[in-house]
């Protein structure tokens, strides 16, 4: 297959499109949001790319960026590539010593930092580090120490270009080929060490190929960018985006993205499990709110949403006419404003990261709310299956997209070929042989196809526990099941080498507490609650009503309620939202044991 290298799509596509706007960001003083032309954007690209030279960066030289979500970001990524070297992203909710594995892991002696919390744990580095000489601020809200190893991105690009840099960065451009590294992309490491995952130029035009193929956009459609470009999954999507010339607006601020949503109505947006999760909790919780009329009119209505969206729409039958103006009704009084939730112009919100539960996707679907399904890995620069247009299975996450090939190996584990398979791990060839398979990658994750081809992810074979009686428990299933409770804010299962089952869960606080006050249970903070027998009662009833179908080796016994949220600064989750198990473990290694010795 004939793929276009990166770096050529987007120099074409600044003349394509021109005056056009490329990216968007946040002009917190103005309350606005501001447009970068094609134009614009290539030729900061181009100016960064010869003060990258300028600086030394040879060819295969690891960069690294540590920055919230910014066009800038975009724009040193596109820089580095530009001059043929390897892009290195480090989330900015890492931690120093995170920062510092991945730094002197990869010899990275330049940094671009976006805020002030990632520049002050780079500056530490600047010291300990024997690799790092450099950072380069890329904004000027950032208060830099007196140092000649920090700079501003404006005073990094201020210089003038020789004739040498120019010819230079010709030569680089022409030189560009697809076994280039283009990008090393360091793992969450929710089992262990995290590990480089590198990925060439071939990597990246074959997800930009597969997705071209699978996916109906064009460059009238709009992107919301708020899943952290460190991870592949977003940042593979972007530069789809930039590839078909859709517009691309940067949020900035996760906690926001409720509000962006509503100003950017966006078209695409690329989104994780756990915010259709809390969406979905939290129009459970106003419908039991409503009044008994209110109750019946939405359940009317989204029985005609599924009626008229998964029973035929999804399945391509002819809506019969009477379906048609009962659905006319249903969407004009209930189901496009459960759509406005999402800014109301929704065509498809691709969902990765960890499987949603089949009863939530079908529920979205049911008010008109394209969720697309998929699968796929950092090694596989992202997506390895994806819903269709149609015919679609809600347990499943579809269908391999165009090149790729997945089959079932020993234990159930699913392995993959294509052209987004990874070269290998950085540095561990050991690590990269272990993984793959007469060309096969093997995932650590267990599945099966079903006899129309879909993927159906059934563990992580890593997450499998197995009870000190010798049975299995795949606690993602149960997790799964329980999280879709309101009063459910996350919850982390516990049974390996144990004699039962455990759990450690942290409520939804704000539902809890309402509880409480209807309730009349006196309470000063989260700790009076979580320790009040009536609440650990309802849990008791709630955990019980949810478990019903599974088996009784694998229901919870006992659970513990936490004070606070797992968070991704305190090590517990990932960047998407995935429970770093061992950290976890270790952490609340004392609250475990007590539930094994009562």
């Amino acid at each position: 297959m004939n793929y276009k290298h990166l770096v050529e799509e987007i120099k074409e596509n600044s003349q394509h499109f021109k005056n056009k706007n490329a990216v968007y960001f946040k002009d917190n003083t103005r309350n606005t949001w501001e447009g970068i032309s094609w134009l614009d954007f290539e030729s900061r690209i181009e100016i960064l790319s010869k003060a990258l030279l300028n600086y030394g960066i040879s060819e295969q030289q690891n960069v690294a960026i540590f920055s919230e979500n910014m066009p800038n970001w975009v724009i040193a990524d596109c820089a580095i590539m530009r001059v043929r070297a390897v892009t290195i992203p480090i989330y900015a909710t890492n931690s120093k010593k995170e920062v510092e594995y991945v730094v002197n892991d990869a010899e990275v002696s330049l940094l671009f930092a976006g805020d002030q919390n990632e520049y002050d744990k780079a500056y530490e580095l600047l010291e300990t580090s024997s690799y790092l000489k450099q950072i380069v601020a890329l904004t000027k809200t950032i208060k830099l120490q007196p140092s000649g190893n920090s700079i501003y991105l404006e005073d990094f690009i201020a210089f003038e270009p020789s004739e040498m840099i120019d010819t230079e960065l010709q030569k680089r451009y022409y030189e560009c080929n697809f076994e280039d590294t283009a990008s090393i992309i360091y793992t969450s490491g929710t089992t262990g060490e995290p590990k480089g995952v590198m990925l060439d130029y071939t990597n990246f035009g074959g997800s930009l190929y597969g997705h071209d193929y699978e996916l109906d956009v064009s460059e009238k459609d709009v992107s919301l960018s708020f899943l952290p470009l460190s991870h592949i999954y977003e940042r593979s999507w972007v530069f789809f985006c930039l590839k078909k010339g859709i517009e691309v607006y940067f949020n900035q601020d996760p906690k926001k993205i409720v509000d962006v949503i509503k100003e950017v109505k966006p078209t695409l947006m690329c989104t994780v499990p756990r915010i259709f999760e809390k969406i979905f909790a939290a129009i459970q919780d106003k419908r039991k709110e409503a009044s008994p009329t209110k109750m019946k009119l939405a359940s009317w209505a989204l029985g005609i949403g599924n009626n008229y969206y998964n029973k035929h729409k999804r399945l391509e039958k002819k809506i019969p006419l009477a379906l048609k103006l009962k659905y006319n009704i249903a969407d004009k009084l209930v189901l496009s404003k459960l759509r406005d939730v999402f800014g109301g112009r929704i065509k498809f919100m691709p969902c990765g990261g960890a499987p949603l539960a089949p009863d939530m996707v079908s529920f979205f679907h049911s008010f008109g709310l394209n969720i697309k399904c998929g699968y796929g890995l950092t090694e596989t620069t992202a997506t390895v299956t994806l819903f269709g247009d149609t015919h679609f299975e809600f347990n499943s996450a579809g269908k391999p997209i165009e090149g790729s090939e997945i089959k079932i190996g020993h234990n159930n584990e699913i392995l993959v070929k294509g052209p987004g398979v990874m070269k290998g791990y950085y540095k561990k060839p050991e690590a990269t042989a272990e993984v793959f398979d007469n060309g096969w990658f093997k995932t650590g994750d267990a599945g099966k196809i079903d006899e129309k081809g879909n993927l159906i992810i059934t563990d992580r074979i890593k997450d499998l526990m197995k009870t000190s009686g010798g049975k299995y428990i795949a606690p993602q299933k149960l997790e799964n099941a329980l999280i879709t409770d309101s009063f459910i804010e996350q919850i982390a299962v516990i049974g390996d080498q144990q004699k039962y089952v455990t759990a450690l869960a942290v409520p939804s606080f704000d539902n809890l507490k309402k509880y409480a006050l209807e309730h009349k249970i006196s309470f000063k903070n989260a700790e009076d609650l979580i320790s009040n027998n009536q609440i650990i009662d309802l849990f008791e009833k709630r955990f019980e009503e949810l478990q019903k179908e599974f088996s009784k080796f694998e229901k919870i016994k006992k659970f513990t309620l936490l004070p606070k949220e797992f968070s991704i600064e305190a090590g517990e989750i990932t960047a998407t939202l995935k429970l770093k198990r061992k950290v976890i473990h270790n952490k609340y290694k004392e609250l475990i044991d007590k539930m094994y010795s009562e």
